[in-house]
């Protein structure tokens, strides 16, 4: 009896996925720290996990900014690790990761619209005279 409760758990565990729902946390700290910043991880048994550290910074006498970095992860669908990490702070959020679209490559300015150019800086506008 115990051999064939191993072996099905045995299979369970190799075919079976954890619901994200039905997840344990395998790993949780959070730590604060009182001037302003913080600091926490953790990591559930379905591979999700994810980690910061937040920071006040004073930008002026009026102005401070909370300042975050960190990175998550997850299994994908497919099975792949799917890695994001990022900075968010006074002039946005910044992500990275190799599964996020990239800016293509600028298209060069065709000749004509070059020449057109030069030659609007060699001939500035001039308002007209009106003739009163």
């Amino acid at each position: 009896m115990k051999s064939v409760v191993l072996a099905l758990c045995a299979i369970g565990c190799a075919y079976g996925v954890v619901p994200d729902d039905k997840a344990a946390v395998v790993r949780s700290d959070y730590q604060h720290n009182p001037e302003g910043g913080y600091q926490y991880v953790y990591e559930t048994e379905n591979g999700i996990s994810a980690h910061a550290e937040g920071v006040i910074r004073t930008l002026n006498k009026d102005e401070v900014s909370h300042t975050v970095q960190g990175a998550v992860s997850y299994i994908s669908p497919d099975g792949q690790k799917i890695e994001t990490t990022y900075v968010a702070d006074e002039f946005g959020y910044k992500p990275s990761g190799d599964h996020l679209p990239t800016t293509p490559a600028p298209v060069p300015i065709p000749d004509y619209i070059l020449r057109a150019l030069e030659w609007i800086a060699t001939h500035p506008y001039k308002e007209p005279t009106s003739k009163n």
